[in-house]
């Protein structure tokens, strides 16, 4: 018999609440955000998205639109 084991994907984020821009930054003008995907439990994974903004107000909105998205998916776990 084989024994098979099942990972669930996990995001690391951590907020600091006295950051507003907590996951973002500021290439050139234009606002990116990161965080960690943990893909299995021995491995994890930088994610880095372009929010194709120079706008901050618009920036964190899209942070907090792709976080909240991130966050209450099935089979994600927030770590």
């Amino acid at each position: 018999m084989k024994n098979t084991t099942f990972y669930t994907e996990t995001i690391a984020l951590r907020i600091d609440e006295s950051n507003p821009n907590h996951h973002l930054w500021n290439n050139n003008g234009t606002w990116w955000l990161h965080y960690t995907i943990c893909p299995t439990p021995v491995t994890a994974e930088r994610v880095r998205r372009s929010l194709k903004t120079k706008c901050l107000a618009k920036a964190r909105k899209y942070r907090d639109d792709i976080l909240y998205k991130l966050l209450h998916e099935p089979g994600r776990i927030a770590a």
